[in-house]
């Protein structure tokens, strides 16, 4: 943090370190603080210093690495650019330590991205496929995201005179809602439920929201509040927020709507999870 104020004494601009572990942005309601706090410290002209909470950061809440962790932070503060520095100019065609003859790609645009990750090169933390991952998640929230070289002098100066500089992500024409971005990127379901091809479809294609009659199984321990993920095949394609309970759905899933009410005594909603409370997942 010294390094870091000694870097900005010269523009007199203040630094703060701020610290998150996956919890603080996990919980909806830390996610919200963590945003205020973040946003004021901006308002106040103060530049914030971000990394993952290492003294609590054991394995079951960690990021794993500052990447992903770059890519909430941009989404939480609203940010239009999020700029990743590797050793390396941007991401290829194939791995350039390898091939010699691999070529820069200048941008990649919606859905290629994950098609990339393969050959982007070496994998593990803080490597190309976390930074591309890192990218596509910010451009599918609607932030323009570039890789790029960060051992060349220059080069954040020439990415913000809008200069074509390492790989550059397009952001989504139409990127997720806010709590749609939690939903999917930041938070960590408690259980999950499991679903027809049919529903799949309705939830995933049509925009449908998911009705307790759609379920065909439940696992993990949730109640109404709760993010759980709804899968299809063993695979996960969508979280939401719940507003049954896991006991109480175990009750009346399969069941029609009109029968909740006699099942359980009461009836809260037609739905488990409303649509606007539902993030399908990119593949």
């Amino acid at each position: 943090m010294r390094a870091w104020e000694r870097a900005f004494e010269p523009s007199k601009t203040t630094v703060a370190q701020v610290l998150l572990s996956g919890d603080d942005l996990r919980d909806r309601g830390r996610y919200l603080n963590a945003r205020n706090t973040m946003l004021t410290l901006l308002r106040l002209g103060v530049v914030p210093v971000v990394n993952e909470n290492d003294t609590v950061a054991v394995e079951e809440i960690k990021f794993g690495d500052n990447d992903g962790l770059s890519s909430l932070v941009a989404g939480l503060v609203d940010a239009t650019l999020l700029v990743l520095l590797t050793d390396q100019d941007g991401l290829f065609t194939d791995d350039p330590r390898k091939v010699p003859g691999a070529a820069l790609i200048a941008e990649v645009r919606s859905g290629k991205a994950a098609a990339r990750v393969g050959k982007a090169g070496p994998k593990g933390t803080g490597g190309m496929e976390s930074k591309v991952r890192a990218a596509a998640q910010a451009a599918e929230g609607g932030i323009c995201a570039v890789v790029a070289n960060g051992t060349k002098p220059g080069t954040l100066t020439a990415i913000l005179a809008g200069e074509s500089v390492g790989t550059r992500f397009a952001p989504e024409d139409k990127p997720l809602a806010k709590r749609r971005q939690w939903l999917a990127f930041a938070s960590k379901p408690k259980g999950t439920v499991s679903v027809d091809a049919g529903a799949r479809a309705a939830l995933a294609e049509m925009g449908k929201s998911l009705l307790p009659s759609g379920v065909k199984s439940v696992s993990g321990s949730f109640e109404a509040g709760d993010v759980i993920g709804v899968a299809e095949g063993g695979a996960e394609f969508a979280r939401g927020l719940a507003n049954y309970g896991s006991a109480d759905l175990q009750k009346i899933m399969g069941r029609k709507t009109a029968e909740i009410e006699s099942i359980l005594g009461s009836k809260p909603a037609d739905e488990l999870i409303h649509r606007d409370n539902l993030a399908v997942l990119k593949p």
